[in-house]
């Protein structure tokens, strides 16, 4: 079925307003990871007037997969559900669908106000969410509303997956894939700028354990410091870095960046006392991963690493948990859907180019696991995500789901 690009855009600025509302609504219904309730009640809420909501169920069965994620312990899954919501098709054509996540980081310091959603004179929505990923939240339901508004009925269907818990490992959508899905193609919504993304890197978050002997400090040669102990950990993982970094060098769209895959250690506990040597150290942190390895084989590497390098002097007082494993996400840059969403894109008036992502998302999933080809994209920026300045220019949302609508427009009118 074709549409004209004016109707698109009248049906998407004449939804704006309501997307507005919708955002400032999220932003204002706090979702932690783990938290999610009651902001998946107001996206089911909105949801339900412009497509078939069905809440799909979670329980603790989850936790017994093996790529469950666990950063954040003692979370719960029995009574919570993820979204799925289907604009159903007349039939025939491909199945399109969107996938984006409900739950948030804690505010950043520093941040003033983070659930009291402000709009300003740029037509900027400031919040805790606005961009990550509420703001996308709110795009895959323009998406939706605008094709309803424009009268848009299309042979295939567009379906959306909104889910808990991508902060913390991606077990909503790990949930729903576990669940069984069937589509053509999907599109992981978070902010890219507009850009199309066809790789994002993957991660591995750790937490490694040290243990000591512990002692007064005045003990000299009857302690061992559990700290000191966790530093050489460290240090030992830095230089493994450094390799695994120099030796995933070699693909061009990800080469362009100085330092793709990160490593940062976020957290080190030990100890109780200045004067105390201390019995444990706890050390976490991640590293990012690119397409030339994948997660398990780098917790491999990582533990190898550690007891090598570290000698009987750690390897006989360490024990690894890894917490988060995501392998990369990659589409061919000349798949049919990518081909798709440049020209979805173009006919929204947005300047789209083919990227990489240096950070970790639930793409994997869809496109590792259950083999339907997916790409990243959205309006906002990855730069203010997290931080204190998080913020969603709302044109940026309207033109993430003009272009989404052409792209559903598109797809779903042809023939599987």
């Amino acid at each position: 079925m074709n549409i004209a690009t004016t109707d698109i855009h009248d049906a998407v600025a004449a939804k704006l307003p309501e997307a507005r509302q919708f955002l400032a609504d999220l932003i204002s219904t706090p979702s932690l990871s783990g938290e999610e309730q009651a902001a998946m009640e107001v996206a089911a809420d909105n949801f339900a007037r412009v497509g078939d909501v069905e809440r799909v169920a979670m329980s603790n069965a989850l936790k017994a997969d093996r790529d469950f994620s666990d950063p954040i312990p003692g979370i719960e899954y029995d009574g919570r559900f993820n979204l799925r919501i289907v604009r159903q098709g007349s039939g025939g054509g491909r199945r399109l669908m969107m996938n984006t996540h409900v739950d948030t980081v804690p505010p950043s310091q520093g941040q003033p106000n983070p659930y009291t959603p402000t709009v300003d004179d740029a037509g900027l929505m400031w919040g805790r969410g606005s961009c990550d990923a509420k703001g996308q939240v709110v795009t895959a339901w323009l998406t939706m509303a605008a094709l309803k508004e424009a009268g848009a009925t299309l042979p295939g269907d567009l379906i959306a997956h909104i889910v808990v818990e991508e902060e913390n490992g991606g077990n909503g959508t790990l949930a729903m894939v576990r669940h069984g899905e069937e589509a053509d193609g999907c599109v992981v919504l978070e902010p890219t700028e507009h850009r199309i993304i066809t790789a994002s890197r993957g991660a591995v978050w750790f937490r490694f354990t040290v243990k000591g002997k512990p002692g007064h400090s005045g003990a000299a040669g009857k302690t061992q410091s559990a700290l000191l102990r966790a530093v050489r950990v460290m240090e030992i993982i830095t230089e493994y870095h450094a390799q695994l970094l120099a030796g995933s060098r070699g693909d061009p769209m990800f080469d362009k960046y100085e330092n793709p895959m990160p490593l940062t250690f976020g957290k080190l506990h030990a100890g109780n006392w200045p004067a105390t040597s201390p019995g444990e150290a706890v050390l976490e942190g991640l590293t990012g991963i690119l397409p030339n390895k994948t997660a398990r084989e780098v917790m491999a590497e990582m533990d190898g690493a550690i007891r090598e390098q570290g000698g009987a002097d750690i390897a006989e007082h360490f024990e690894s948990h890894y917490t988060y494993r995501h392998d990369s996400s990659v589409i061919a840059t000349d798949h049919p859907l990518v081909a798709a969403m440049r020209d979805a894109a173009g006919a929204a008036g947005l300047t789209s180019p083919i990227d990489v992502l240096t950070a970790s998302c639930d793409a994997w999933f869809y496109n590792n696991q259950i083999d339907i080809p997916t790409l990243v994209f959205g309006g906002g920026s990855l730069s203010v995500a997290h931080s204190n300045q998080e913020v969603m220019p709302l044109d940026e949302l309207a033109g993430a789901a003009e272009a989404l609508a052409h792209l559903s427009a598109r797809w779903c009118s042809t023939e599987k």
